[in-house]
């Protein structure tokens, strides 16, 4: 994706990815699509959480914080491709790299404080709500974000200093975490004898499984097989990676979680009630 740098100290990056696609113009078409839906779908999802009294819970914390980082990751990569298309400027700042950065790291890192949640959640449900409260769950998503930056600015320090001339990949550790967490979370289903109460821990933790599956799975994938798969595709399924793991986080809290189903019941209700007012007002 990089071909080279301009100047080490002063330093942007020049994409070469594309090149020899045809039809092209309809995946940029594509990206802004999904755009629009992701910042749409993300800034509804806040605003919900933010007004529904029902949703103000340690666990909608983390999600909203995860629906913010979506907001800011994909304005900060997609709308410098569509630049890059329109105009034909492929130069890309190193600042708004070394964002981008910042950003899928504390998306990272949420989704791992999301699978402890959960681990907590069923592996130890009666002490959920001593130990998963508004302070703590404040607390670890402060952390994750001065760990990301902290990471960011070390990554940022160090690579003014670097010259480069290969290929680096960063591995990223909270997927580790998360893989723990749903192993002992599947040990306590295994143990869980009644179907009707395996069923709904296991629905509990639906949502989150496939947003972990959509973020981290291609990008694995990926880098595992980039050896037999060429640049454009590496270029195009990591810039999809973008585009749909941040549009599809609303649409999955909204039709998979029953907080959110509860709650497009209730605006509903109210909605026909309303209606149905309306004509008696103005018989009067």
């Amino acid at each position: 994706m990089i071909q080279e740098i301009t100047g080490n100290r002063n330093i942007s990056f020049l994409s070469a990815g594309f090149s020899g696609i045809p039809h092209m113009r309809y995946y940029y078409i594509f990206l802004f699509i999904a755009y629009f839906i992701s910042f749409l779908g993300n800034s509804c999802l806040m605003f919900v959480i933010i007004t529904d009294r029902n949703l103000h819970t340690p666990k909608y914390i983390a999600v909203f914080n995860l629906s913010l980082t979506d907001i800011c990751e994909s304005t900060a990569v997609i709308p410098q491709l569509l630049y890059a298309f329109l105009f034909g400027n492929h130069l890309i700042s190193y600042g708004l790299c070394i964002s981008s950065m910042l950003f899928v790291s504390v998306q990272s890192l949420t989704l791992t404080i999301l699978s402890l949640d959960r681990l907590v959640a069923i592996c130890l449900p009666l002490m959920y709500h001593v130990t998963v409260t508004h302070r703590s769950m404040l607390v670890m998503i402060g952390v994750s974000w001065t760990l990301a930056l902290m990471q960011t600015i070390t990554a940022a320090v160090f690579m003014t200093r670097l010259s480069f001339c290969r290929a680096s990949v960063i591995i990223m550790f909270p997927v580790f975490c998360i893989i723990f967490s749903y192993t002992c979370i599947a040990v306590t289903l295994f143990r869980i004898t009644t179907p009707q109460d395996r069923q709904g821990a296991t629905k509990t933790c639906a949502a989150h499984l496939i947003l972990v599956a959509v973020f981290y799975i291609p990008i694995y994938l990926t880098y595992v097989f980039q050896v037999f798969v060429s640049m454009n595709t590496t270029i195009i399924i990591l810039s999809l990676i973008t585009a749909l793991s941040q549009m599809l986080n609303p649409i999955i809290y909204t039709f998979m979680t029953e907080e959110f189903m509860a709650f497009v019941k209730r605006l509903v209700k109210k909605r026909i009630m309303f209606s149905s007012k309306i004509p008696t007002v103005f018989q009067l």
